[in-house]
């Protein structure tokens, strides 16, 4: 028997920007519990965006660098018949917030330069519609793109 589907819950505001966004970031960037250093870094990056971009300000580089991420399309892989197929599938708002979150984390990690100039780098790169994060979203779309003869097979 399935149980019931758990409720989603508010998500907290972060005080400096008043944005659900910026929490979720932090919480992402987050490892260990250490939430004040997650904090630092973030808000440090947030810092950075600003003295390079005078003219607008960081939260709407970030919005801007969250769209250009955000995938629209991903392949799951199905079990039909003896044979695996990946089947392109919609992505869902949270999930499309998810994923373009945890890119932009990953590849700033790999980056040289420290945590905070990393990430203020590959937010502004995604702004800009460059970088690994819009590379992964192109990739994504691509594979969707050269799968879609078995997107009936989606359930």
């Amino acid at each position: 028997m399935r149980r019931r589907r758990a409720e989603k819950r508010e998500r907290a505001v972060d005080p400096r920007f008043n944005s659900a966004l910026v929490t979720r970031m932090i919480n992402t960037v987050m490892r260990c519990g250490k939430k004040s250093t997650a904090e630092r870094i973030v808000y440090g990056a947030f810092d950075v965006i600003a003295e390079k971009n005078k003219d607008k300000s960081p939260i709407d580089v970030v919005n801007a660098a969250m769209d250009n991420i955000k995938p629209k399309l991903e392949v799951k892989s199905r079990r039909v018949g003896g044979a695996n197929y990946q089947v392109p599938i919609e992505v869902s708002p949270e999930r499309q917030e998810a994923l373009a979150l945890r890119w932009i984390i990953d590849f700033a990690g790999g980056r040289k330069g420290g945590m905070m100039k990393a990430l203020a780098g590959e937010i502004m790169d995604a702004a800009n519609n460059t970088g690994s994060a819009v590379k992964k979203r192109e990739d994504m779309h691509k594979m969707a793109q050269a799968n879609r003869a078995f997107a009936h097979y989606r359930w």
